[in-house]
């Protein structure tokens, strides 16, 4: 694949790049020697390597859900604004 100025004007409009024509020019350089090397890896024999999911073997530890004690409601609305009896009020978001 190679850079040219239509696919240079593509990506730039959607990365919402700005440059003149001389950077545009250095532009194309560069992404031109990325394209090329990334294609090198294309003369890589991948033939019986297994893809990967992850590059670290570690397992999560998860742990055990414990029922633990809570704050509690009336303190909790202690410094609450504004409140309804159990609940918080907050202003209508949604209308």
């Amino acid at each position: 694949m190679k850079i040219d100025k239509a696919h240079l004007n593509k990506i730039a409009h959607l990365a919402r790049l700005e440059f003149d024509d001389s950077a545009a020019e250095d532009m194309m350089k560069d992404m031109n020697k990325i394209i090329a090397w990334v294609e090198k890896l294309n003369e890589v024999d991948t033939d019986g390597v297994e893809p990967l999911t992850t590059m670290s073997h570690e397992i999560n530890v998860l742990r055990e859900d414990e029922v633990k004690n809570h704050l509690n409601h009336e303190r909790a609305l202690k410094n609450a604004p504004k409140k309804d009896a159990d609940f918080f009020r907050v202003p209508k978001v949604i209308e």
